[in-house]
């Protein structure tokens, strides 16, 4: 984890962490490390969620970027995955996405995307903090007619869109789903792309006015529409986070699907079909323990990686798999998107279901969930820090793994985005797990907080 960029992207509280100056130097420091021989004039798109900040930093992006000379082009209210695409469809140098995905709308953060629709190498994001925090060379100026120019790109909602149905290729009328669009990016896109595809849709947190992204809903607060669904006996709900780049599913009686799920239902009907490569699925430590029984009984092979869909990516990218993802949504089709797309995510488990006949409900059966505890410490930047080298936090969790033995497992580690610690306990006796998760996270709040 760099200094500047996190497991994903720029992040901090909007004006006080993730100031307009440091955004205006990020946006400057990105295009001198783009330009080249060949590259004089690198063209950026810039896309965003529906944060109040969306706005400020943006501005502050275009006058970092347009002051080294490069041009800059605006896709407006986007998910992070529609810039990912474009970027490569309209054959930019780069993208960035303006969003903090799914934390709380004070909070903003700068994505970077290569011309491929990856996120920025390491190399790369480690010369912009060397030049960002290190002033290791001095910022370039544009002389005169060099200075960058700005346009609006007004197809951009419509091209993504065309992109996510096209590579979902199915008809799927009759449905009839609730979407949470987390008062988010997914307000612009989710309902004309699902409405296309034939979904009869329901639409929820989809009125976002700056400060109620994430505000207890979309895919990290999903009460609501497991409620609505039930209620309104639909066939399934779907719920994306701010910047629509995760979605967890609800099926017809209201229970919530997990990432794990998805991703073993689509891995399942993938294998079936002979489109699992390698007949493999990626997904990270934190992935339910069921999910590798899953996988043995299925004839998969399941390969672990580091929290975080960049490592996720990089895997796949690397062995040639072309599913993986997250427990919280974040899901990768690497035949389809070069990053996790929440709405394509859905459609896909959408189209199963149309194509199976199969209810939400039955097709989540193939995974049994083993009893897991997850407790988020907030801790300080100097507790993050030390966690890697605090004895006695050391020593709890060898105490804990002692006590599980073969029947689960402990993995405390650090929030790549936010000032947390988290302590993840799996096993077999709930209450146990329980008991052993609150005792190891008190060891963490009083040496780290």
């Amino acid at each position: 984890m760099g200094r500047l960029f996190g497991t994903d992207g720029a992040r901090g509280v909007a004006n006080t962490e993730l100031t307009a100056e440091l955004a205006m130097n990020i946006g400057r420091a990105a295009a001198m490390v783009l330009v080249n021989d060949e590259v004089k004039h690198p063209t950026i798109l810039i896309g965003k969620d529906t944060r109040l900040s969306g706005d400020m930093l943006e501005g502050a992006l275009i006058a970092g970027l347009c002051s080294v000379g490069a041009n800059v082009k605006l896709l407006g209210v986007v998910p992070t995955p529609a810039v990912a695409y474009l970027v490569k469809k309209y054959n930019a140098d780069a993208g960035v996405m303006i969003s903090a995905s799914h934390n709380p709308f004070e909070f903003n953060g700068i994505k970077i995307f290569s011309s491929e629709g990856y996120k920025l190498p390491d190399d790369l994001e480690n010369r912009i903090e060397e030049i960002v925090l290190d002033h290791a060379v001095p910022y370039a100026t544009a002389k005169d007619g060099e200075i960058g120019r700005v346009d609006t790109l007004e197809s951009a909602v419509d091209d993504y869109i065309n992109h996510v149905a096209e590579a979902v290729g199915e008809d799927l009328s009759g449905m009839e789903v609730a979407l949470d669009c987390s008062n988010g990016s997914s307000s612009r896109t989710a309902e004309k792309l699902f409405t296309k595809l034939g979904v009869n849709v329901h639409m929820l947190f989809d009125e976002p006015d700056g400060i109620n992204i994430n505000k207890d809903c979309g895919s990290t607060h999903t009460k609501k529409l497991q409620e609505y669904v039930r209620k309104n006996k639909l066939s399934a709900g779907l719920a994306f986070d701010g910047d629509a780049d995760r979605c967890l599913a609800v099926d017809e009686n209201g229970n919530l699907v997990d990432g794990d799920f998805l991703i073993a239902i689509c891995a399942n009907d993938m294998m079936k079909n002979g489109k699992l490569k390698k007949n493999t699925a990626v997904g990270t430590v934190m992935t339910n323990m069921g999910f590798s029984k899953f996988c043995e009984a299925n004839g998969i092979d399941f390969v672990s990686t580091k929290v975080g869909d960049r490592y996720v990516l990089e895997s796949m990218l690397q062995n040639g798999y072309n599913i993986g993802g997250e427990q919280s949504g974040h899901i990768i089709f690497l035949d389809h998107s070069t990053t996790g797309d929440g709405e394509l995510s859905g459609a896909m488990v959408l189209s199963i279901m149309k194509r199976t006949g199969e209810k939400l409900s039955d097709l989540a059966k193939i995974m049994e969930r083993y009893p897991q505890v997850l407790i988020n410490v907030k801790v300080s930047n100097e507790g993050k820090l030390s966690f890697y080298t605090d004895k006695e936090v050391k020593a709890e969790i060898n105490r804990v793994t002692e006590i599980l033995g073969d029947t689960g497992r402990i993995l405390v580690r650090v929030s790549g985005t936010e000032p947390l610690v988290r302590v993840m306990l799996e096993g077999e006796n709930l209450e146990q797990i329980q008991t052993l998760a609150e005792e190891a996270a008190q060891v963490v709040r009083e040496r780290l907080a």
